[in-house]
Parts: C-alpha cells; structure tokens; sequence
C-alpha cells in the first residue's frame, strides 16, 4: 500500500515537474533585419530624409544666427522701437526654428511618421515570422537579444534567427 502511495506522489511530481518545462528560443531581430534587403532600402530613404530635414533646419539656424549677430553689431544705434521690432523678429524666428525641429524630429514628427511608413511593415513581417515558428515549433516563449532585453548567455544552438530568415524567403 505505501510503495503504491509512494508511486503515485512520486509519479505526480514528475508529471507536474514535465509540465512546467517551458519551450523556448532565442532570435536577433537587428541581425535579421540587417539581412533583410527592403530593410536596408527603407533604412537609406529615411537617412536620406532625415539629412535632408536636417539641412532645412541648419539653413534655417544659420538665418536665425546672423539675424542675432547683425543685431548685436547695430543694437547701440538703433533706436527703442526698431529694436523692438527687430527682437520680435528674431523671437519669432527662433519659434519658427524650433517648431520645424519639432514637426520634423518631434515625438510622432515627420521622422516617426517616415519611419512607421518604411520600417514598420517589415518589422511586421518579422513578428509574424516570428509567431509563425513559435506556433509550428511550439516554443512558450522567444526572446530577442539584440536590443532591449539583457540575455546574459544564450546557446547558439537555440538561435532560430536563421529559421525566421528562412520563413521570410531571404538567404
């Protein structure tokens, strides 16, 4: 009687040890997409507009800049109500400067907007890729260690980097 109590709570703990054995793998998203070439298409448009916005606002810094000095080098001859007027003048044009830097470069700004236009679908279909082989390979979880999130030691052997690459159809 006891050998058989004692097989059955020694069977349960093993059968509750098994079943909280968890499935999981380890990716690196910035690896894949560094692979993936519409990737690395979008990435040179969006450089490409980005130095282009900066340029607009270093032009524009560059106006605001000599205004200033222009008015330093005249302030001591100019009388009250031209310098008046040419202080709101240059205030107004350092808020225009600063409100583009804000449109272009700002949380949700022209940058941002770019960005989820270019970068976000491919960054979709790697999610998906990755859920696709979490489903068929029935992982619990899949951590990501290329940014973010701090692995210490991952083994090689559990990299599926190279199965997402293939469920995308690049080489």
């Amino acid at each position: 009687m006891t050998k058989k109590i004692l097989f059955v709570i020694s069977f349960s703990l093993f059968v509750s040890f098994t079943s909280f054995a968890q499935r999981y793998a380890v990716i690196d998203s910035k690896y894949i997409l560094e692979k993936i070439t519409d990737y690395k298409e979008a990435q040179t448009k969006l450089d490409q507009f980005s130095q282009l916005w900066q340029q607009e606002i270093d032009q524009k810094q560059t106006a605001v800049d000599k205004m200033f000095k222009d008015y330093e080098a005249e302030q001591v001859m100019l009388p009250d109500n031209l310098k008046k007027k040419r202080e709101d003048e240059m205030y107004n044009k350092e808020k225009e400067l600063r409100d583009l830097q804000r449109k272009r470069f700002g949380f949700e700004g022209d940058l941002f907007k770019k960005r989820q236009e270019l970068i976000k679908p491919i960054q979709d279909r790697v999610y998906n890729a990755v859920q696709k082989l979490a489903v068929e390979k029935q992982y619990d979880f899949i951590l990501d260690k290329s940014e973010g999130i701090t692995v210490i030691f991952a083994d090689p052997k559990l990299d599926r980097s190279e199965d997402i690459l293939r469920n995308l159809g690049v080489k």
